[in-house]
């Protein structure tokens, strides 16, 4: 076939323009361009598709960039039983979440709104004469005072004393579940629980947590602005994270997916659909810690925007130095009692402080969060990588596949 030689200029635009689409606006590289083996970032397809023909996933997405070019970027299964999974489909991200959160507040830090270490009852007083549950006895549950405040340092590394309510079966997690904290605003939800105790001291021990939440209320104090407005306005706009908020539009709703559960049988069923979901329209809570929904691609440009400490095209989130700080280790072992050794946490991150001891191939300084719903991502500095992966599944204990989408990434590498 002959190539009209005048067409070749517009031949040219059109394919960019369609690998930008195929990327969702982002750079695109072949992976030897970048340092990686196409060959072997061909083993990921099969082996994820292989969740979805055994029936454990429905679907899902898999992405990789590595030096600012996306070089993978894979859907598979369906968004739930009558929609093919796409590249732009809306996930629920749940905890992912959290690491925006932590941006926000560390944004308001840079422009000397706090300082670290300032007690959170200079933003929300109700905090001042918080008590400590100290254990039980005949007359029900012992409390004792505060030996220090909590601190905003305390909110971002899980420190802070508080507790979620939903996974444990302390006398204060059954508090919180009385209180029904997230049944009103967000103001309304500090406003409980500045009358519940505090689990642990603060600053003794890491605890996952409503922390997360607790910064969104402060970015709303010191900004005079609600959540949704400031991360519109100062992340999710400057970033062009279009489809990233706290529900999916109505024109969007056919682009949401479905929330899938796992039976008892091992078999996984539609546990909420797009239409009958509370992401469905506006919100009356504004969680910082695990209210968003986005897409992967959206996700990638926040990830980017980290990896590149703080800037992604020209726009400015964050200073070096602080993207530094917050995504080295803040807390000793005996801060962090999970049972993953070789892992410490920022401010707002998880990171690899020993690769080894983490039994998971990747590098040191590595840092990312996850969700509840198996919505997973990693920048690793060192490599210059970023590995976003998307699928809805309402508990993330079940399966491995992010360690596994990890490695699968990592043996890619071969310069």
């Amino acid at each position: 076939m002959k190539t009209n030689i005048r067409a070749l200029p517009f031949l040219l635009i059109l394919l960019f323009f369609f690998q930008s689409i195929s990327s969702q606006g982002l750079p695109t590289a072949r992976p030897e361009e970048v340092g990686l083996s196409a060959a072997r970032l061909e083993r990921i397809k099969p082996f994820m598709q292989s969740y979805v023909d055994q029936g454990k996933l429905a679907g899902l997405i898999t992405m990789i960039a590595r030096r600012g070019r996306v070089v993978h970027f894979e859907k598979y299964g369906v968004m739930d039983s009558g929609r093919p999974m796409q590249l732009d489909a809306i996930f629920r991200i749940a905890s992912m979440t959290k690491p925006i959160t932590s941006t926000a507040i560390m944004m308001l830090y840079e422009e000397g709104k706090f300082q670290l270490n300032d007690p959170v009852s200079k933003f929300i007083p109700g905090f001042k004469d918080v008590k400590v549950f100290s254990g039980t006895d005949e007359n029900g549950i012992k409390l004792e005072e505060a030996k220090n405040p909590m601190t905003i340092r305390d909110l971002l590394t899980h420190t802070s004393g508080l507790t979620y309510g939903d996974f444990g079966d302390t006398p204060v997690d059954m508090m919180y579940r009385e209180a029904d904290l997230q049944g009103g605003t967000l103001k309304e939800m500090v406003d409980k629980l500045t009358k519940l105790p505090l689990l642990y001291q603060p600053g003794t021990k890491w605890n996952y947590s409503v922390s997360t939440d607790v910064l969104g209320y402060i970015v709303e104090v010191i900004s005079g602005k609600s959540l949704d407005e400031f991360f519109q306005q100062r992340i999710f706009r400057p970033l062009r994270m279009n489809d990233t908020g706290f529900y999916v539009p109505k024109e969007k709703i056919n682009r949401f997916t479905a929330l899938y559960e796992l039976a008892k049988d091992g078999k996984i069923f539609v546990g909420e659909t797009p239409q009958a979901s509370r992401f469905a329209k506006p919100p009356k809570y504004l969680g910082g810690g695990g209210r968003l929904v986005s897409t992967a691609a959206d996700y990638m440009r926040f990830a980017q925007m980290l990896l590149n400490k703080g800037e992604l095209e020209g726009v400015r989130l964050l200073g070096r130095k602080t993207v530094e700080f917050m995504t080295r280790n803040h807390l000793s072992n005996e801060f962090f009692p999970l049972d993953w050794q070789g892992y410490g946490f920022g401010l707002g991150f998880i990171v690899t402080v020993n690769s080894a001891q983490s039994k998971i191939i990747g590098s040191e300084g590595e840092f990312g969060w996850q969700g509840i719903y198996n919505t997973y991502f990693v920048v690793d500095p060192t490599e210059e990588l970023v590995i976003i992966l998307m699928t809805q599944i309402s508990s993330s204990i079940y399966f491995h596949i992010e360690a596994e989408f990890e490695v699968l990434t990592y043996q890619a590498i071969v310069d």
